[in-house]
C-alpha cells in the first residue's frame, strides 16, 4: 500500500508540473529567431554569404597561423579561444559573426576530446524533467526548457548532420504505461513550439513490429506496451568540424594541433593579454596577443587555469561515459530504445547510428586523460543491461568498437560548497583576462558559447558590430540542403576507382554512398563526388562502409585534416563504428594524406604508429582484455 501511495503521489506531481508547464508554454509569447538580436548589419550579411557560397574555401592552415602570429601587442585579437570542442568552436563562430577579431587554438584536433565521444543525442533531458517534478526544482525545469529550445535550433542549423529520432520506452506494468505516457506528454508540452513530433503509446504487438528484437517476456514479466517520444540525433564530431570551418569562413583564425604552453601577462596589472603557442606539427612557437582569452578546454580547463595559478581551485568533476557499437540488427533503422531506469537505477539506451547500433552508457568517476579507455567491466555492464530487454543473444564478440568519453561536470570555484554539481554550465573570470566556460552539454553548446562571449565582451570592454546571430545561422553545407539531395549525386556522378591491377574502372554512385556523402557534407557533397569521379578516388576505404577515398583528399584540402587519426575518428567515424575496419583502412589513408601533405617516409611511419596506438584504446571484440565466455 505504501508503494502504491508513493506512485500515486508521483503521478499527481507529474500532472501538477505538467499543468504548470502548459501554462508557461501558453503564457510565453513566441520568440522569433530574428527577435533574439539586433537586425543583422551589412557585415553579418556578408558573412552569411561567405558561409553559403557553394564555392567557399576555408583559409589555409598557413594563413590561419599567420593571422595568429600577426596579432601582436599593438594589434591584438579581441578574443583568443583555447579549445576546439563544440563550445570553443561555438565561441569562435559567435565572435566572428559579431564582427570581432577572433583566434582559436586546439592542441589536438577539433572535437578530439569529449565532443566526439558523446551519446550522439541532442536532447532536452527527460531525466532532468523527472528530477524537476519530484524535487520540485524549478532550476532543473528551466534547464529542460532551455535545452529543448536549443535542441530544435541545432537541428535547424545543420539539418544534414542532425535529425529527429523516435525513442521507445518499454513498459512491463500498467503503472509504467501511465507514468511514462504522462511524463513524456509533459516533455512534449515543455517543448511547446519547439516540439519535434508528438509522443504516443504503442501496444505490445505494435511495439515488436516496430522493434523486432524487443523482448515480449523475460524475468517473470511481460511487455504491456511502449511509449515513443522524439529527441534529436547528430553526427557529433562532423557537426563540430562544421562549426570550426564555418567560423573560419566567418573570419576566425582557427588552428588545430596548436597548444598554449604559457600565458602572456601585462607587467603592471597582471592581466592576461595573450598566450605563447606551439604548433605541434612543426614545433614552431609564437606569441599571440588578445584583449581576452576564453578557456573552453572541456575536461582540461583546470589544467589551463593552473598555468595561471598552480593553486587554482578545481572547477571540474570528471565522469566517464562508456559507449559500445554493435551490428545494425540489434536495433531497427530509425527507432531507438531507452530504458530510463534499469534494475540498478541507471539509464540504458540502444540507438541506430550511421548504419550501426550505439549502446550505453555508464556514469562513473574517472581521471582526466587525453585518451580515456573503457574498462571491460563497463562494456560488460552495458551488454548485460541491454540483454534484459532483447530477445536475441547479446555477445561480446559483436562489439565492433567501444569508447570512453569524459563528461566535464562543472563546479563553480566561487561557490561556498560542492553539494550540487551542476549539469548546467558555469562561466567565470577568476583571473583577469581569462574567462572560463565549462560544464553543460552538447545540446546547449550554442548558448554556452553566447554566454562565454558575453562575459568576454564585458571583461575586455569589446565593441561588437552586432548582437549574437548564431541562433539563426546555418552551418557550412546546410544552405539549400534537403533529404532528397543525395539523388543528385546518385544520378550525376560515378565513382572512378583503381582496381588491384592498376586499371581504372567506373562504379555506381550507389544509394548508400550518395546518402552518406549528402549527410556528412551537406551541399558540399558534390565537391567530394567530383574528386571521386575526376581523381579516381571513388573506391570504398573499408568493406561494408560507404566512406570513400575521395573524402580523405577533400578533408585534407578543406577541413584541416592533418593526420590519419583526424580522419578515422573525426572527419569520418570509422574508428567509432568499427575499430578493425578502421585499422585495415589506415595504410590507404596514409597514402592519400601523404600525397596531399607531402609527407616523407618517416612521417608516414609515425602516422601508422599513432593510428595503431589510438585504435588500441577502442575496445572491439578483437582487443578485449578477456573473454569470460558469458556472451560468446
Amino acid at each position: 500500500m505504501a508503494a502504491a501511495s508513493i506512485r500515486l503521489r508521483r503521478l499527481g506531481a507529474v500532472a501538477a508540473v505538467a499543468g504548470g508547464a502548459y501554462f508557461t508554454v501558453l503564457s510565453s509569447p513566441p520568440v522569433a529567431s530574428s527577435d533574439r538580436g539586433a537586425p543583422p548589419g551589412v557585415s553579418t550579411a556578408a558573412v552569411r554569404q561567405r558561409i553559403t557560397d557553394p564555392f567557399a574555401a576555408v583559409p589555409s592552415r598557413a594563413v590561419q597561423e599567420s593571422a595568429l602570429i600577426g596579432s601582436g601587442a599593438a594589434n591584438p585579437l579581441d578574443v583568443l579561444v583555447i579549445g576546439g570542442g563544440a563550445t570553443g568552436c561555438g565561441v569562435a563562430l559567435d565572435g566572428a559573426t559579431r564582427g570581432l577579431r577572433v583566434g582559436l587554438v586546439e592542441r589536438d584536433d577539433f572535437s578530439s576530446g569529449t565532443s566526439s565521444r558523446s551519446t550522439k543525442l541532442i536532447h532536452g533531458g527527460v531525466r532532468y524533467l523527472e528530477k524537476a517534478v519530484f524535487n520540485l526544482d524549478y532550476g532543473q525545469l528551466k534547464l529542460v526548457f532551455h535545452a529543448l529550445e536549443e535542441r530544435k535550433q541545432v537541428i535547424d542549423n545543420a539539418p544534414h548532420l542532425c535529425h529527429a529520432l523516435p525513442c521507445m520506452t518499454p513498459c512491463f506494468n500498467w503503472f509504467d504505461v501511465v507514468y511514462y505516457w504522462m511524463g513524456l506528454k509533459m516533455y512534449d508540452l515543455v517543448a511547446g513550439r519547439r516540439l519535434l513530433h508528438l509522443s504516443r503509446y504503442y501496444s505490445a504487438q505494435e511495439s515488436v513490429e516496430l522493434f523486432p528484437t524487443l523482448a515480449r517476456k523475460g524475468n517473470d514479466r511481460s511487455l504491456k506496451g511502449t511509449v515513443v517520444y522524439y529527441d534529436g540525433q547528430m553526427n557529433d564530431s562532423r557537426l563540430n568540424v562544421a562549426l570550426a570551418c564555418t567560423a573560419a569562413l566567418a573570419g576566425a583564425a582557427v588552428l588545430n594541433h596548436a597548444e598554449v604552453i604559457s600565458f602572456l601577462r601585462d607587467e603592471g596589472s597582471g592581466r592576461i593579454i595573450g598566450a605563447r603557442i606551439r604548433n605541434n606539427l612543426s614545433g614552431k612557437e609564437f606569441d599571440t596577443y588578445a584583449k581576452v582569452v576564453v578557456n573552453a578546454a572541456g575536461p582540461f580547463c583546470d589544467s589551463v587555469r593552473k598555468m595561471v595559478d598552480e593553486e587554482a581551485k578545481p572547477m571540474i568533476c570528471a565522469s566517464s561515459g562508456v559507449h559500445i557499437v554493435l551490428p545494425d540488427y540489434y536495433s531497427p533503422e530509425g527507432m531507438g530504445l531507452i530504458v530510463p531506469k534499469t534494475k540498478d537505477g541507471r539509464v540504458i539506451f540502444m540507438l541506430p547510428w550511421l548504419g550501426r547500433t550505439v549502446a550505453g552508457t555508464t556514469d562513473s568517476n574517472t581521471s582526466i586523460t587525453m585518451l580515456p579507455e573503457p574498462h571491460e567491466d563497463e562494456i560488460q555492464f552495458i551488454l548485460d543491461a541491454i540483454s534484459d530487454y532483447l530477445n536475441i543473444k547479446v555477445r561480446r564478440v559483436d562489439v565492433l568498437s567501444a569508447w570512453s568519453g569524459i563528461r566535464p561536470l562543472a563546479m563553480d570555484p566561487t561557490a561556498k560548497n560542492t553539494e550540487s554539481i551542476s549539469r548546467d554550465h558555469v562561466v567565470c573570470e577568476d583571473y583577469p583576462g581569462l574567462v572560463t566556460i565549462t560544464g553543460g552539454k552538447w545540446t546547449t553548446y550554442r548558448s554556452m558559447a553566447e554566454d562565454a562571449l558575453d562575459a568576454a565582451i564585458k571583461s575586455g570592454k569589446l565593441s561588437p558590430a552586432n548582437e549574437c546571430v548564431t541562433s539563426n545561422l546555418q552551418l557550412i553545407g546546410a544552405d539549400g540542403w534537403d533529404p532528397a539531395s543525395f539523388t543528385v549525386l546518385a544520378q550525376q556522378y560515378v565513382r572512378m576507382k583503381k582496381s588491384y591491377g592498376g586499371k581504372v574502372v567506373p562504379g555506381a554512385m550507389d544509394t548508400a554512398a550518395s546518402k552518406h556523402l549528402s549527410h556528412a557534407y551537406g551541399t558540399f557533397a558534390e565537391r567530394v563526388a567530383a574528386i571521386a569521379q575526376n581523381e579516381n578516388l571513388g573506391k570504398r576505404l573499408a568493406h561494408g562502409y560507404p566512406i570513400l577515398e575521395a573524402e580523405v583528399a577533400y578533408c585534407a584540402r578543406h577541413e584541416y585534416c592533418e593526420s590519419v587519426v583526424d580522419f578515422i575518428a573525426r572527419r569520418s567515424r570509422l574508428a567509432f563504428l568499427d575499430t578493425d575496419a578502421a585499422n585495415r583502412a589506415v595504410p590507404r589513408i596514409i597514402q592519400i594524406l601523404a600525397a596531399e601533405h607531402k609527407w616523407d617516409k618517416s612521417r608516414q611511419k609515425l602516422e601508422l604508429q599513432k593510428a595503431q596506438e589510438f585504435l588500441e584504446t577502442f575496445k572491439s571484440s578483437k582487443n578485449a582484455q578477456f573473454h569470460d565466455g558469458k556472451h560468446n
